[in-house]
Formats: structure tokens, C-alpha cells, sequence
């Protein structure tokens, strides 16, 4: 394998030991690399092209850009966007066009973690991808809708790559155990707390192992239980990056979850971020968010009990504050579930946003001075206290010439339920109101 000499196989990482040297080697990803699925058939054409290999770590992108270079006899570019800039692109070039010119042979230049490259650098080899000087394949753990320049991202294929699954991290533990842990048993409950703490990260599997392998020699064991993998590795979170996919996918099925009255399934997801390492004060606001997006009047408790939580968890700390904002998630799931005044909102809004600016009607207007007064400020105002069930009836409090909207349609349910009987009775007193004055 390239990057790997015979002289330092033997000190090389596990994970960089055990790296496929074919594509039957490859554990994972059969949606792409099966019988007739894109990558195979990438394979199989000898058509190389552009790719952007999308998924999050240790589920084989490396592998696979190294493999088509072995598989297109192309000479292989491997550059990292967190350490690599115009500079290296340039390089990369330069070298390119030499072998070109010497042999013929094509290049593959493999960008990892390529958004983290801003869009001068992107666009900087653009050109040569375009030229067919190089063969783009891109490495990213982020949505390349979102990080990457339209102008590349239109010239290369998508493949997304998807964490390995327990069966198939069990596949790669069986295999890592046979070629490079041999004389090590583990029992079950061993081998399913390793394959749980890698998260279908095949090579955090294999660097936990090689944890696990060095601790045995040390403590002069060849049996590994539940409690050797306890006591030798340190407490290990999932997969979690706070600024990215994983993020926003977990917050986006927590407040699903909510939002579909499904409280288990809530409680799964605010646990799993919790697992994650996400602050619970962000859980604590996206909580309150909740409760007036998707609950709102069906059930004004919600949005108290929701900031109730939030106090709570601040007094309290961590762990023992999160229990009160589970329990906030569990009422928020239950309660009655009203988006009206979320979308009156939103409505008004963009009402507002689009109109011009109409005055308010002199009967609306304050008059504190005697000069307002004569301007016919307050003037003909009927004061609600006034009317009978201290409703003026038949009153507008729009500017002049508004069309009639009704924004706010309260719902079936909860609360809502006699907001929108009061509503209904108070629209009925204007109708008959201006049958009277007409």
C-alpha cells in the first residue's frame, strides 16, 4: 500500500496495517461497491472521474481514493486541506504535468477533509480538473451542498458513504483478531462493548483493539472481558462533531421527535447528544424553541415548565440538571401541539416585509398634548372597558385600507380549543355590528 514501505509495515498503525489492499477487501459500503452499484461499475469501466466521498470518519474514503489509483495505474496526490494551501495545490500541479509528460499516466490528486478549503483554494485546481490534467477526489465529513464551490461540486460525482454496521464491525473485528491479535480471545460481551464504542467507525475499531492488544501484554492476559475493556479504556464519546451533519441531524430528530408527540424517541435523541458531548444549555434553548414553535398556546405551560428546565439545569449543573430538561422534553412531546401563532408569525412577517408603511388611524393614535387633541388625535376611540363583555365590537385596529387577513387560526386542540371558541364569538359580534351600521 502506498505510504506504507516493507521497512515500517511492521511500526505502522493497525488501522493503517489491516487497509484493504483490493476492493474485495473492502468491509462496508455495498449500496456503492456491490454488483452493479456506481463504484463498482466505476471500477469495472476503467472510466475514471471526478468524486466527492462523503461520510463521516473511518468508513473507508482514504481507502477507496488509494484503491482507483491502483485500479487506473494513475500516480496517487494525497494533500489535507487543514494543512495544505495554494502552495501544495501548485505542487501537485506541477507534478502532475511532469508525469504526464514522462509516462502518460493520469493523477489523481485526493484532497482530505477538502471543506475545509475556502473557495480561492477550490477554485485553484478547478481549472486542471476541468483541463483532465488531474482527477479530483475529495474527502469530507461535511455536506458538500453546503462547503463546497458549485463550480466543483457540478463536476463530480457524489458518492455518500455510510457508517459501517454492527454486523459488518463485526466482520472487521473477527479479521483483525485473525491477522494481527493472534492468541487473543474475547468473549461476547467484550467484543460488543469494542464494536459499540467504535460507532461504526471501522478505524476507531482498529486503533481500540490495538489499546487492547498493548494493555495485554502488559497485564500478561490472553482473554479479554467486559471489564478488561472498562478498566483499559478511558470513557470514550460517540461520534460527535458539534459544528457539524451529525450535529444538526441529531437536534433535527429531537425536535422531530417532539414535534410527532413520540416522547421515547425524544428522550433517545436528547440522551444520544447528551452521550455526544453536547452542551446541555444549547439542549436547554432548542427545549424552549420547542415549546413555542410546535406546542405553543395549545399549552402555555409548556413554554414555563420548558424555562423552568433551563433554571433548573443552571442551579443544578451537570449531571443532575439534565434530568429536569429529560423531563421538559417528555411534557413537550405530550402536550397538545399548536404551530397557529408560529405561523401567524411568520405570516404578519412577511406581510410586513413586503407592504409599505401605513399610518395609524387617528382613532388609535395617543394625545397627550392639547395640540394632538385638535388634530383629531384619540378622536371617536371607543374604550373596550367601556362596551359590553368589555368588547367594542365592530372596532378595527388596522391602518386604513388593510385587507382583511386572519393570521392566526388557532387549532383543535388543547388550549386552543377555547381560544378558538372566544374567537369565533368575538368575529360573529363584529359581523353583527356592521350589519347594525350598514
Amino acid at each position: 500500500m502506498q505510504g506504507v514501505t516493507a521497512e515500517n509495515q511492521s511500526h505502522a498503525p493497525l488501522a493503517e496495517r489491516l487497509r484493504p489492499r483490493t476492493l474485495a477487501e473492502v468491509i462496508g459500503q455495498a449500496h456503492l461497491l456491490g454488483q452493479g452499484k456506481p463504484l463498482a461499475m466505476a471500477f469495472q469501466s476503467g472510466q475514471l472521474h471526478s468524486m466527492i466521498l462523503w461520510g463521516p470518519p473511518g468508513v473507508g474514503k482514504t481507502t477507496l481514493a488509494r484503491l482507483m489509483a491502483d485500479a487506473f495505474a494513475a500516480d496517487f496526490i494525497a494533500i489535507s486541506a487543514v494543512f495544505s494551501g495554494i502552495k501544495e495545490i501548485r505542487e501537485a500541479v506541477a507534478r502532475a504535468e511532469v508525469t504526464r509528460a514522462r509516462s502518460g499516466r493520469r493523477t489523481i490528486l485526493f484532497v482530505d477533509e477538502v471543506h475545509r478549503f475556502n473557495k480561492a483554494q477550490q477554485d485553484a485546481f478547478l481549472p486542471y480538473v476541468e483541463g483532465g490534467l488531474l482527477t479530483f477526489v475529495g474527502a469530507t465529513t461535511e455536506n458538500p451542498s453546503f462547503e463546497v464551490n458549485s463550480a466543483l461540486l457540478s463536476r463530480a460525482s457524489v458518492y455518500v458513504l455510510h457508517p459501517l454496521s454492527a454486523d459488518e464491525m463485526a466482520q472487521l473485528f473477527e479479521r483483525a483478531c485473525r491477522q494481527a491479535l493472534p492468541g487473543l480471545s474475547f468473549d461476547d460481551d467484550a467484543r460488543l462493548r469494542l464494536i459499540g464504542l467504535a460507532d461504526g467507525d471501522a478505524r476507531r475499531l482498529l486503533n481500540l483493539l490495538e489499546q487492547i492488544g498493548t494493555a495485554t501484554q502488559t497485564a500478561k492476559v490472553d482473554h479479554v472481558d467486559g471489564a478488561f475493556v472498562d478498566q483499559t479504556l478511558a470513557q470514550s464519546l460517540r461520534r460527535f462533531d458539534k459544528g457539524g451533519d451529525a450535529f444538526h441531524d441529531q437536534i433535527s430528530a429531537l425536535h422531530k421527535a417532539v414535534r410527532g408527540s413520540s416522547p421515547d424517541a425524544a428522550l433517545y435523541w436528547f440522551c444520544r447528544m447528551l452521550d455526544g458531548g453536547a452542551d446541555p444549555r444549547y439542549l436547554a434553548r432548542r427545549i424552549v424553541r420547542m415549546a413555542w414553535e410546535d406546542v405553543g398556546l395549545a399549552d402555555p405551560r409548556a413554554a414555563r415548565i420548558a424555562l423552568d428546565a433551563a433554571d433548573t439545569f443552571e442551579r443544578l449543573g451537570s449531571p443532575e440538571g439534565e434530568l429536569a430538561l429529560a423531563e421538559a422534553v417528555l411534557y413537550l412531546a405530550m402536550a397538545a401541539k399548536s404551530n397557529a401563532g408560529y405561523l401567524a408569525y411568520n405570516a404578519a412577517r412577511s406581510f410586513i416585509g413586503g407592504d409599505g408603511s401605513r399610518p395609524v388611524p387617528f382613532h388609535l393614535r395617543n394625545a397627550p398634548t392639547r395640540l394632538m387633541k385638535s388634530l383629531g388625535h384619540g378622536k371617536d376611540y371607543r374604550y373596550a372597558h367601556d362596551e359590553a363583555d368589555a368588547y367594542a365590537a365592530g372596532e378595527t385596529y388596522f391602518p386604513e385600507g388593510m385587507p382583511a387577513v386572519e393570521w392566526y387560526r388557532p387549532v383543535a386542540r388543547g388550549l386552543e380549543i377555547r381560544i378558538g371558541e372566544k374567537l369565533a364569538h368575538l368575529r360573529e359580534l363584529d359581523r353583527q355590528a356592521r350589519q347594525k351600521k350598514d
